[in-house]
């Protein structure tokens, strides 16, 4: 029945939908923690391969285990000639994205979990491969190269940056992919999470829970703001200029990515992390007036709305500094957030029960069937 009573759907926000052990977001005293550990403390004393083992393993690895770690993910980045094939028929202009989706929809066809008990094999091959299938995508359809995955780069970010840009990254930059890794890592139940959740809760296999998180990142409503605050703050050339823009783009009610969230209520307390780096980063090298124009519209929207950046904001200028192309900042996102996605599905297996919620009913009263000849 019709009820007018029924609210607008509230997209389930600030609903408890399950339990969990991987992480906290919003919680006082800990504005986020993986396992226990505050993001800030394992940003600053910690590497993104200790972050991934903590994740995947529940527990911080020690100097042994994770040498063991590091090497393995190493011998898990050859892509199969399979998946090379049909990279290269990607067009160009294809969304990195769409070419992620892809690409582990085929490695779950070429190499299948076959029972649960390899899923842990399976979340580090993921975790491996990916950056070297959308820089092999990159560069095959961009530049008409195949490039090779015989990095010696032993972290994930180092290993990234090299197959993109064809040289060793500084330390400079090695560091700070090591700490956007880490804070883009796990983020509770997130739409994509929750999204790989469902998934695993069919009993589905690894593979297809991963594809479904990847399509729900892929949405603007939930990936891409860093994309978004990019594109923002790269129109203008000082802080001056931006600031007069601004106040007439909100003038008009224009929606300003990178701001605000739908969890923290006062900040987010990874931004202050980023925000670091960004400025770091902007005193190191060329474009410092990229940071100076961030750092005013932050300013403006506090200011003029009360909104504090996101953790995407300043994601934005960091890797525009590392000259990492903005299609495929949500890319390196995905390349991060599989440790969390993975972990949440082994969590939904380990006490499953399919995740199956009611709708509220708002459609029409029961009707009678009219014979065809008498229907209007």
């Amino acid at each position: 029945m019709n009820n007018p009573s029924h609210k607008r759907s509230s997209g389930l926000r600030g609903h408890i939908a399950g339990q969990t052990s991987i992480s906290t977001v919003g919680v006082r005293g800990s504005g986020l923690s993986y396992r226990g550990y505050d993001v800030i403390d394992l940003a600053h004393k910690s590497t993104f391969e200790e972050v991934a083992y903590l994740l995947l393993y529940g527990k911080l690895p020690n100097a042994t285990e994770l040498r063991a770690y590091l090497q393995t993910l190493k011998g898990m980045r050859q892509l199969p000639p399979e998946l090379k094939q049909a990279l290269e028929t990607i067009p160009a202009n294809t969304h990195p994205m769409d070419v992620l989706r892809t690409g582990c929809s085929l490695l779950g066809n070429l190499e299948r979990e076959t029972h649960f008990d390899q899923q842990l094999e399976k979340a580090n091959r993921m975790l491996a491969i990916f950056p070297s299938i959308i820089n092999y995508w990159y560069h095959f359809s961009h530049h008409q190269k195949r490039i090779q995955e015989n990095s010696t780069e032993a972290t994930i970010g180092g290993y990234f940056l090299e197959l993109l840009h064809r040289q060793k990254p500084s330390v400079l930059h090695r560091q700070v992919m090591n700490v956007s890794l880490i804070l883009y890592a796990e983020h509770e139940f997130n739409a994509s999470t929750f999204a790989a959740r469902v998934c695993a809760s069919t009993l589905s296999d690894i593979h297809s829970a991963i594809t479904a998180a990847i399509g729900t990142l892929r949405g603007p409503l939930h990936g891409g703001a860093n994309e978004a605050a990019s594109e923002l703050i790269s129109q203008w050339k000082t802080p001056e200029e931006a600031e007069t823009a601004l106040m007439e783009m909100l003038e008009r009610k224009e929606l300003i990515m990178g701001f605000g969230h739908a969890v923290y209520t006062d900040a987010d307390p990874r931004n202050v992390v980023i925000q670091q780096w960004a400025k770091h980063l902007s005193e190191a090298g060329a474009a410092p007036e990229l940071y100076a124009i961030a750092e005013r519209v932050d300013e403006v929207m506090k200011r003029e709305k009360n909104l504090f950046p996101n953790v995407d904001f300043y994601h934005a200028p960091v890797y525009q500094y590392m000259n990492i192309p903005r299609s495929l900042f949500t890319p390196l996102f995905v390349c991060s957030r599989v440790t969390g996605w993975c972990a949440h599905i082994f969590e939904q297996r380990s006490n499953n029960r399919i995740i199956r919620p009611k709708a509220a009913y708002v459609g029409p009263s029961l009707q009678k069937v009219l014979p065809l000849a008498e229907r209007i």
